[in-house]
């Protein structure tokens, strides 16, 4: 008899399970697309930008917040052309014809044959008085250990007290009304100890010190100079 060959058996083919999804997947993508959303931000913010549209020299007044106070600036009175700009800023250095109190003109320019004249000029700085007492609180408190003993009479109404050598403030001398030192106080180097006298005068809105350097020789003039600063603190913050 013929033997019946049979055809060998086809292997069976493995069943593919279903995947299975694991369940951190979800919070994974999550955090990764948080991830990526605040590289995004914080790289739009730190990205570099062109500055500003600068501001004309015969632009409207400007307002500039410094230490949370908000001044009205012209901009032809800002010396810095980084300054010359609405908003936020750690400082502002101003300049002033005297005794017009007017900015100066920008078509007028100094040159070495014309240099700018020190004592036509009021300048102003604007900073912040964190950290620091008030002019007056420091006469009262810090400098008397430093003054000589006797005040001496200045012109017009004005007390002139000098610091003693060896200290930190000697070669210059506090110069004040003699019946209102809050209203006039300044502090003066003393001529003939620096080629050029000046005068620094400051003045305290909330927690910004606004500082106005004058040349010593104004103080015979003194009151013309307490009421053009008045006029000038009333310009940049009328309220």
């Amino acid at each position: 008899m013929a033997t019946l060959v049979h055809p060998p058996a086809k292997s069976a083919r493995p069943r593919r399970r279903p995947a299975r999804h694991s369940p951190l997947t979800g919070p994974v993508l999550l955090f990764a697309a948080a991830t990526l959303i605040a590289a995004v931000y914080v790289a739009y913010v730190l990205w570099p930008r062109w500055p500003d549209s600068a501001v004309t020299l015969h632009a409207p007044a400007l307002p500039i917040t410094v230490a949370g106070v908000t001044f009205n600036v012209e901009p032809a009175a800002i010396r810095m052309a980084v300054q010359r700009h609405a908003g936020t800023q750690e400082r502002l250095d101003l300049a002033y014809l005297w005794p017009s109190l007017t900015p100066p003109d920008p078509e007028i320019q100094p040159t070495v044959g014309a240099p700018v004249d020190p004592n036509a000029r009021l300048f102003v700085t604007v900073a912040s008085g964190d950290g620091t007492l008030p002019l007056i609180e420091r006469v009262q408190t810090i400098y008397p250990r430093y003054l000589v003993p006797e005040p001496t009479a200045g012109p017009d109404g004005i007390t002139l007290r000098g610091f003693r050598d060896g200290t930190p403030y000697q070669g210059e001398e506090l110069a004040f009304e003699s019946d209102a030192p809050e209203h006039f106080l300044a502090r003066c180097s003393r001529k003939g100890v620096v080629n050029s006298s000046t005068c620094l005068l400051e003045r305290r809105i909330g927690t910004a010190d606004i500082t106005v350097r004058f040349p010593r020789d104004w103080l015979t003039d003194w009151k013309d100079v307490a009421a053009g600063i008045d006029k000038l603190m009333l310009r940049l913050h009328p309220n």
